[in-house]
């Protein structure tokens, strides 16, 4: 999401490393918020505004805020995590762990209801390092068709009832064979999953992927 982070450092006078220090953070954080290569949480843009002395509006370029988030943001709560190989009856937190971000008030999803979750693990640490929270749509709510090349939040259930939440890249084999691939350097996350599922497995697409920030 852009911001005006370097903008309003330079009238303040401080270097990334400075504006770092304040923080709490390393200058290189600082340099990939900048540049637009990490996103901001709610709690960091309010550590950023508060540094440099303004608004968190005035970080995203909003001057006259109609929220504390400004008129072109949208706010989405964070209520679970996703975790390859974890086994569980619910990802979801309890109320009080759930938190929010702001994400660009798109108009392509205004009418869209937007969940997200944050990764754990490294089954997608190439393309989502561990702590990334990614925004999604309701599959069934927006009623469209599979799309192959892109990341989907996946849920598998084994006949026992325990579900397994995850990220994957749908893609389609010469074969026209659908695949859930993982993007991962850990060789316990390497394997392509069968989207029919396995004996006994039911795969589901919860939902495809629409936004993506990393919270450092």
């Amino acid at each position: 999401m852009p911001n005006r982070i370097k903008e309003i450092r330079n009238q303040r006078g401080l270097t990334q490393k400075q504006l770092a220090d304040l923080i709490g953070v390393g200058w290189q954080q600082v340099n990939r918020v900048e540049n637009g290569r990490s996103g901001l949480s709610d709690k960091r843009a309010v550590q950023y505004a508060d540094a440099l002395r303004v608004s968190v509006p005035e970080i995203y370029g909003h001057d006259t805020p109609s929220d504390s988030f400004g008129s072109n943001l949208r706010r989405v709560t964070v209520k679970g995590h996703v975790q390859a190989g974890y086994w569980f009856e619910s990802h979801e937190w309890d109320t009080g762990d759930q938190y929010d971000i702001a994400i660009p008030d798109d108009a392509e999803f205004s009418r869209l209801t937007l969940h997200a979750a944050e990764t754990r693990g490294p089954s997608m640490n190439r393309t989502y390092p561990e702590g990334t929270v990614l925004v999604f749509l309701d599959n069934m709510e927006a009623e469209e068709s599979p799309q192959f090349g892109k990341r989907y939040i996946v849920e598998r259930e084994r006949a026992d009832g325990l579900r397994e939440a995850t990220v994957k890249t749908l893609q389609r084999d010469a074969d026209g064979k659908a695949w859930l691939l993982p993007d991962s350097d850990d060789p316990r996350h390497q394997a392509p999953i069968e989207i029919n599922g396995a004996e006994g497995d039911t795969i589901r697409l919860v939902g495809r992927v629409v936004y993506s920030i990393t919270r450092e």
